[in-house]
């Protein structure tokens, strides 16, 4: 969830101007698969999905305060497929999945991790892979797996926050070591700024938004070791939801036509696009 333009006056990342590519994916709907959205959301004619912003390019706002994103397009055109409209509805990270779960939204769409324990929860689409990469300051050495003592910026209930820095923390209490000082932010966006200022380390995240961070940091930042921990994407739906399946095939049907590497080549993110929807995929 990170967004990455250099304002060279304050040096901070801000959603901003040129993040939006131009090119856009003409997607048709599918009567079939229409016919299968559960009747109350086809009655509405609409899915409502909470999503939580910046995390570019995955989701963020462009400058005129529209949420974008190659998650936002890649959904709207599975709308599209369903005869459907995405409504999307800004909220905090860690108050989507209880929100899905209550039924105030049909759906999450915020570069989720896919995990067994979250799996408990709700169930998933999956969409996408992606893993953890880290990033320095250019010209800086960091090791993400001797961190021991450093400061690594996180943004707050993401996989890096609850489950990889941590355990990594405690690797170096374990070998007599100093632990990391994980410093946890509410955005991405505050992340990248902290990193670019001097006040971390180090930053983990999601591989395509460390990429994209390093790509619109004007050479500030760069990546910290190699990309590790490869997981899926998935949008979470209530658990034994008949959504979910109606979701996989409309993004299956996305996948077989070529519109799904399309939409996600046009976001720079086609190295971790799949060729089979999956429900439930993760292993971990």
């Amino acid at each position: 969830m990170l967004a990455a333009v250099l304002i060279a006056v304050t040096g901070c990342v801000h959603n901003s101007e040129g993040l939006v590519p131009p090119e856009t994916v003409h997607v048709d709907r599918v009567d079939s698969l229409a016919a299968q959205v559960p009747p109350a959301i086809a009655s509405a004619g609409r899915l409502k999905i909470g999503v939580n912003v910046p995390y570019a390019p995955n989701e963020f706002k462009d400058e005129d305060g529209n949420i974008v994103g190659f998650d936002v397009d890649l959904m709207n055109a599975v709308a599209a497929v369903l005869g459907l409209r995405a409504e999307f509805n800004q909220a905090d990270f860690d108050k989507i999945i209880p929100a899905v779960q209550a039924g105030t939204y049909d759906l999450g769409m915020s570069s989720f991790t896919d995990t067994v324990e979250r799996q408990k929860s709700v169930d998933f689409v999956d969409y996408y892979t992606a893993g953890i990469q880290w990033a320095q300051r250019t010209g800086d050495d960091v090791d993400p797996n001797d961190a021991c003592g450093l400061r690594v910026g996180v943004q707050t209930t993401t996989t890096e926050d609850i489950d990889e820095v941590p355990a990594k923390s405690d690797a170096c209490v374990a070998a007599g070591k100093k632990p990391i000082a994980k410093i946890k932010y509410d955005s991405q966006d505050d992340v990248s700024n902290a990193l670019i200022l001097g006040r971390i380390d180090a930053m983990s995240a999601d591989s395509p938004v460390t990429a994209y961070a390093i790509k619109r940091s004007n050479g500030r930042l760069e990546n910290a070791g190699p990309q590790f921990d490869s997981a899926p994407y998935g949008w979470p739906v209530r658990k034994g939801s008949p959504l979910a399946p109606v979701l996989a095939q409309a993004l299956q049907h996305l996948i077989d036509s070529g519109a799904y590497q399309q939409i996600a080549d046009n976001w720079g993110v086609g190295s971790g696009t799949v060729t089979t929807a999956q429900i439930n995929g993760a292993t971990s």
